[in-house]
This record gives structure tokens, sequence and C-alpha cells, in this order.
């Protein structure tokens, strides 16, 4: 491990050294081991952020735009999808590597803070529906894990108009974040928690909006019935606590969740983003279904 390689080169560097070539033989092993264990790490994070990015949490469910028979896969995240709502009318913008209408000439740490805090390099404010309040939460792992990944992405030139927004927009979504601990896989519910809440975002979906217009997480957490209207008509997001799931089995409300599948074999409807959830993995989607069973009843 990387502990272990900065040990060996220290150890080597007070070593009495024989002779110059030996030496020579040595560094250049050190040197290219070094390589390879940060080659690996570096692909590892991109990996991580691939599964992120392209399954629970969904990101082209937004961000890729809409062909005639479903995502356009050679616009993947370019963004241009509008949502429009009575407080805004949302464009989605590219988050490919494009630096010039996306977000290729961006650092690291600016993409991490547009994606966890919202400002984007210029200080303005990204707005709804992007759900900030839930991805304030993002591990710190996990937000490096997505901005690597995001750099991978192949550049797509798409410019995208700006969003209009009738509603006032607040300075800030939070106070500036410097750091969020991943939490512990071996703590099933808790671990589901974060799955449906900063990387999944289901709650943001499936809890009713309370008075000053943001979800009602403290009350209704998971109480379904917000209205979704679209070019499959207007659908209504179910009720995902106990009283909602009922006596559905884990393996109905997996089916449901990859498949959009409901248990009486009734299809589900968007934005629902079946394609992506087909990919989580077994292990996450037994935290998931473990944190809904776990949430208080909401009728």
């Amino acid at each position: 491990g990387k502990p272990g390689l900065w040990r060996i080169v220290g150890e080597f560097g007070t070593t009495t050294m024989r002779t110059t070539s030996s030496t020579a033989a040595a560094l250049l092993a050190t040197a290219a081991f070094a390589a390879a264990v940060t080659s690996t790490a570096a692909a590892d994070l991109v990996e991580r952020g691939r599964y992120l990015v392209d399954t629970i949490a969904g990101c082209g469910n937004c961000h890729t735009p809409m062909g005639p028979n479903g995502p356009d896969t050679s616009r993947y995240l370019a963004g241009g999808f509008v949502i429009e709502m009575a407080p805004f009318r949302a464009v989605v913008p590219n988050i490919t590597s494009d630096p010039a209408t996306g977000i290729g000439a961006w650092s690291d740490a600016e993409i991490g803070r547009a994606i966890r805090e919202g400002i984007r390099p210029d200080g303005s404010l990204i707005g709804p529906p992007m759900p900030y309040p839930l991805y304030h939460g993002i591990a710190d792992e996990d937000l490096a894990a997505i901005v690597a990944y995001l750099r991978a992405v192949p550049a797509v030139v798409n410019e995208t108009e700006p969003s209009v927004y009738r509603i006032p927009l607040p300075p800030a979504w939070t106070a500036p974040i410097a750091t969020v601990p991943a939490p512990d896989p071996a703590d099933t519910v808790a671990y589901g928690a974060y799955l449906a809440g900063p990387i999944g975002h289901c709650v943001e979906c499936h809890t009713p909006m309370g008075e000053h217009g943001h979800p009602d997480f403290e009350h209704r957490l998971g109480a379904g019935g917000f209205a979704f209207d679209g070019p499959w008509g207007t659908s209504i997001s179910a009720n995902i606590t106990p009283v909602g799931l009922g006596d559905w089995t884990d393996a109905e409300i997996e089916h449901a969740i990859r498949d959009g599948i409901s248990r009486d074999g009734r299809p589900l409807m968007p934005p629902m983003g079946f394609a992506y959830y087909k990919g989580i993995s077994d292990s996450d989607m037994t935290a998931l279904i473990a944190y809904l069973r776990s949430l208080p009843p909401q009728g």
C-alpha cells in the first residue's frame, strides 16, 4: 500500500549506497512502483465515479439530452434538457469536459464546489432543481470520484441557454463545506440513508413540499405525492415508507427500482431513472431497501 511505499523510499534514502548502478536501479524500480500505485488508485477513483454517476446518482437522467428513442448517448452529459415548472425554467448544463461549453476549464475544486455547494467558478449560484440540501452531504471520497470521472467524460460541444428563475434565490445554499466523512457501509441502514439522500436523492422526489417550497424532510420524509409533468403525462411520486410499501417483498421493491415494474405488473412512469438504477450493486440495493424499511410510516 502507499504508506509502505513511502516507508521504503525513506529507508532507501538513508541506506548507504554501495554502487551507483544498484542505487539507480533501485530508484527506477521504486519510481515505477509508485507510478503503478498512483495509476491504479486513479483508475479506481474514476471507476467509482462512473459507478455513482451512471447508476444510483443517475446524473444522465437530467444531464443527457433526450432523443426520439430515449437518451441521446452521442451527447452523453451534454445538457440542454429543459425542466419547466412554475418557479423556474431550468436548462440543464453541459457537464462534459468541453472547455468552452462544458466544465473542462474548471479546476477539480471548482467542480466539487459546484456539485456540493451550488457555486460556479464565477461565484454565481446554481439554482433548482439540483438538490443541494442533499448534495451537501456527499462524502469527500465520493465527490473526488465523481469529479475524476467527469474529467474522463469525452467533450461534447453543446452551448446551453441560461435558466430562468421566477423565485428569488438565496445568496448561497450553505456555508463553505470543509469536509464530509464517508459513511461506513457496514452500517447498512445508515449507508442506505446516504445512498437515498446525498447520492441518489430519492427522498427529494418522494417527499412532498412544505410551506416554504422545500421538501418537508422533517415531517413527511418519503410520503410521496410530488407531481411531475412531462411527455408521459403526470406522474405522482409514491409513498416509499412502510405505509406505501406495505407487504412488498424485498425482491418486489428491487424489481420496481431496477426495472420500473410495480408488484402488480404495472409499468412505473418517469422521471424515475430505471435505466440507471439497473446497475446498482447488490450490496447497495440491500442498503437502500433496509433504509426504506426503517423510515417512519407516513400516511
